[in-house]
């Protein structure tokens, strides 16, 4: 997230003006003053405000922290289709401000439009909490709930998204420029603090807590859907101090009808007779007054440089869809604190706030000393290159965990391990086929061949024929396998002769960076254990084999078992990130009942903070970027176009998203090959850019604005002023 999806691009003010003639009014009634906060020229009714947004964002940010993850592990998607769902969501999240703001602006007003929207919010929170409840239906229904709760969300979150801000600035009188000011930056802190605080605290509501045996998505949904009904009672309980202005029409759809008729009437008046114009604009001069028609030109000047834009956001909102898959990989032990694959996010709220000032007060000053004309278009350029550089880091760091992951059988082929819980050492060798002996060694007793062995398939299933070597007796067994899975090859005691079992390993040898653990019961009664409070199985007497059961990661040193008559523990020890555990349950003579602890998947070995150097690029582009961008876009167009540039700037983010869609969708890469293409593909975007700025000639704000428009946008640190302000042409 950036400074200005969460100030400007997020809470965006889509000022209001009228290119009608507006008829004199009978003068209003003198309001009555509204209270302010402890004797201060602040409205009391900001504080509604403030706390409706903090409230706001927890609850988006705090339900979009975990979206990715739920898709994969709750309904069972492939990385690419949630990747591209989670992007599908975001751009609709950006594209509904702009049905907010021409509902707000031209029928209902701020107020309404916040209300009733917020329920629309609501009802969207509501289902998709509902949708990730596993006792309720199946996949389809999960499936039906989710994307109908995420529909909704969307259009609350981005319908509220053009209102909030201005609505905060309507509470002030004009002669309180001032306070308005401080009170943007209030509210651009409590965004950045819904937003921190939430991304943190709703994976542990997530990973730490369990429901129905598994991640409670159903919780972690449900806090941030509390989190807004709070909101929406917070903002109604100040329903009567409020300054409410009426609807006053929506400049958007003023600037698109300008520029449709001049095309329109170009294209009427093609003739060779006509006279041509200076500029394709100037043919709307017949319908619309010339001061529109300047400020839609300079309007269109600064929108021809958002073109490349939209690539930036798309490497940018990665953050919550790759790289926390990515992160999901690694190891989250930071020695003093394990965090969840998910809560690396928070790193980009918290770096935010610590780069702004440092980039304002240290950075830019420190450049401006040497000499460097370090213009707005020179700081976007060099953030698209930290961007590139971040991916480029990204794309280091997923080579190296791929160099750590077991590799895939491929076709014909499956891979095969030896497990050897006889008393005694076994020498197994595969018979009539080039597949040579699976280990030069014999297996000792309570051992497992240390890597899995490749085994050729001459079809896709195949029938092999096993020699067991054991004490002086030499015996043959048969076990049928298929191509592309992997296999454990179990030898047991039978009698004072051995046996052996073939248990099909995972599908794939990758446990999506979840910790699971199965077991192998060796007593000659069954086992029921209680792995947590929620989450329970049962493995049969006789070396029955269990399913692979999803656990927590963490310490287990008492696991409650039972038998149908009698009540034991086991110290399973520590289990880890990305593990597959096998625990073969003995009754040692000596020692009692124990569990024998063996890894089918080792556990993720590389640190999660090996992330830190892409967020730390990927955040300081972002502070250089976004903050620089809407700042130039303001000091480039008249302020009644304010809020046009407002939501050309959410189209761009809209537009990226989509762009991260199709990639994921149909690029069929190797994810270190997709994140090298997008940062080969911004470093391009970035070339093209900087051509674009080198012949961009600045323009003066005196030169353009007109006798009636002198307000520009009041800039404070990289806070924006949203003044509503009704423009009269």
């Amino acid at each position: 997230m950036n400074p200005f999806q969460k100030n400007e691009s997020k809470e965006t003010l889509f000022s209001p003006v009228s290119i009608e003639d507006v008829p004199p009014r009978p003068p209003n009634p003198p309001k009555k003053p509204s209270p302010k906060i402890c004797g201060s020229n602040y409205p009391l009714s900001i504080a509604f405000i403030v706390v409706n947004e903090f409230c706001e964002r927890f609850s988006y940010y705090g339900m979009k922290a975990v979206l990715i993850l739920y898709f994969l592990y709750f309904l069972h998607w492939n990385e690419d289709t949630s990747t591209s769902i989670y992007h599908a969501f975001s751009s609709l999240c950006y594209f509904t401000p702009i049905l907010g703001a021409a509902i707000a602006d031209s029928w209902l007003g701020k107020f309404k439009t916040i209300i009733y929207l917020s329920l629309v919010y609501v009802l969207g929170h509501v289902i998709k909490s509902l949708g990730a409840l596993p006792i309720l239906g199946g996949q389809v229904v999960h499936t039906v709930l989710s994307l109908v709760g995420l529909s909704l969300i969307a259009l609350g979150t981005g319908g509220i998204k053009p209102c909030v801000a201005a609505f905060g600035g309507d509470q002030f009188e004009e002669k309180h420029a001032e306070e308005r000011t401080r009170y943007f930056s209030v509210f651009y802190l409590s965004i950045n603090a819904g937003s921190l605080i939430s991304t943190f605290i709703t994976p542990m509501l997530r990973g730490d807590v369990q429901c129905f045996g598994e991640d409670c998505y159903a919780l972690a949904f449900g806090v941030p859907g509390l989190l807004m009904v709070i909101a929406l009672v917070v903002f109604a309980m100040g329903s009567k101090i409020y300054n409410k202005p009426p609807p006053e029409g929506n400049i958007v759809a003023q600037v698109f009808k300008c520029i449709w008729f001049a095309i329109s009437n170009r294209f009427k008046n093609r003739s060779g007779d006509i006279p041509k114009r200076q500029h394709w604009l100037d043919w709307a001069a017949e319908k619309y007054p010339k001061q529109l028609i300047m400020d839609v030109k300079a309007l269109t000047r600064v929108l021809f440089l958002y073109i490349p834009l939209p690539m930036f956001w798309a490497l940018l909102d990665q953050q919550g869809s790759r790289w926390t898959l990515q992160a999901i990989r690694m190891n989250g032990n930071l020695g003093f604190f394990v965090l969840q694959p998910d809560q690396m996010q928070v790193l980009n709220p918290l770096l935010v706030l610590i780069f702004i000032p440092l980039f304002d007060f240290v950075i830019y000053r420190l450049v401006s000393k040497c000499g460097i004309n370090f213009s707005s278009l020179r700081k976007m350029a060099v953030g698209m290159i930290l961007a590139c550089l971040a991916f480029a880091v990204a794309a280091a760091v997923e080579i190296k965990i791929n160099e750590m992951t077991p590799a895939q059988p491929g076709p014909q082929e499956v891979f095969l391990q030896v497990l050897n819980l006889a008393d005694d050492e076994v020498k197994v060798t595969v018979v009539g086929n080039e597949n040579n002996s699976l280990l030069i060694e014999s297996i000792k007793s309570f051992q497992k061949t240390p890597q899995y062995s490749k085994l050729h398939l001459k079809t896709k299933s195949q029938n092999f024929h096993f020699h067991l070597k054991y004490h002086n007796l030499s015996l043959y067994t048969e076990h049928s396998v298929q191509e592309k899975n992997w296999y454990s090859l179990v030898i047991r005691e039978d009698g004072n002769s051995i046996s052996s079992m073939m248990v099909k390993d995972t599908e794939s040898k990758t446990t999506n960076g979840m910790t699971t653990v199965r077991f192998v019961n060796t007593l000659h009664k069954g086992v029921n254990i209680s792995l947590s409070k929620d989450t329970s199985l049962n493995v049969g007497e006789d070396y029955g084999v269990s399913a692979y059961r999803t656990v927590q990661r963490g310490e287990y040193p008492a696991v409650h078992c039972r038998t149908e008559d009698k009540n034991f523990s086991l110290n399973l020890g520590l289990l880890d990130f990305g593990a597959a555990y096998l625990f073969v349950i003995t009754n040692n003579t000596n020692q009692g009942l124990q569990a024998w602890k063996t890894e089918d998947i080792p556990a993720n070995r590389m640190s999660i903070a090996w992330q830190l150097p892409q967020y730390a690029l990927v955040t300081a582009g972002e502070v250089m970027f976004s903050v620089t961008g809407l700042e130039f876009s303001y000091s480039q167009a008249p302020s009644s176009m304010k809020s046009v540039l407002q939501a050309a700037w959410l189209l761009t983010i809209a537009v990226g998203n989509i762009i991260v869609l199709v990639v994921a969708q149909f690029s069929g890469l190797v994810q270190w090959a997709e994140f090298i293409l997008f940062s080969c593909l911004l470093l391009v975007i970035c070339l093209i850019f900087s051509i674009m700025g080198y012949y961009y000639v600045p323009v003066k704000t005196e030169d353009m604005q007109g006798p009636g428009d002198k307000q520009i946008p009041h800039i404070q640190g990289n806070m924006i002023n949203l003044e509503t302000k009704k423009t009269k042409l």
